[in-house]
């Protein structure tokens, strides 16, 4: 089973040095035990821009969808055989990259 783990930051500030080392760390273990889908860290929120194409004509609007003192800052898509080590997995993400971690299976 797949699960999006999303971090969660509250400052537009990039990962310090220490930080990244301990996110690729991780990211070499989670490749080394298979759980490693993919994962990468996104732009500030002010760099989004928000695509309706509902109607007659497409709309663009710049900046981000919500505005919100917490953002997705990055994520994480892993393998695990079941909710349990998708936890246990993203507890360790929250204490590598210093940061608060949202869970999501995929349906």
């Amino acid at each position: 089973m797949q699960y999006l783990v999303s971090v969660i930051d509250d400052t537009a500030g990039l990962a310090t040095p220490d930080e990244m080392a301990a996110i690729n760390a991780f990211d070499d273990r989670l490749k080394a035990e298979g759980h490693w889908v993919f994962a990468g860290g996104l732009a500030a929120p002010s760099s989004a821009t928000v695509i309706d194409n509902r109607g007659e004509e497409a709309m663009f609007t710049d900046g981000p969808f919500l505005e919100s003192k917490e953002y997705l800052a990055g994520l994480w898509i892993m393998e695990a055989p079941g909710l349990d080590v998708a936890l246990k997995l993203a507890a360790e993400a929250s204490k590598h990259c210093d940061r608060k971690i949202e869970v999501r299976p995929f349906q």
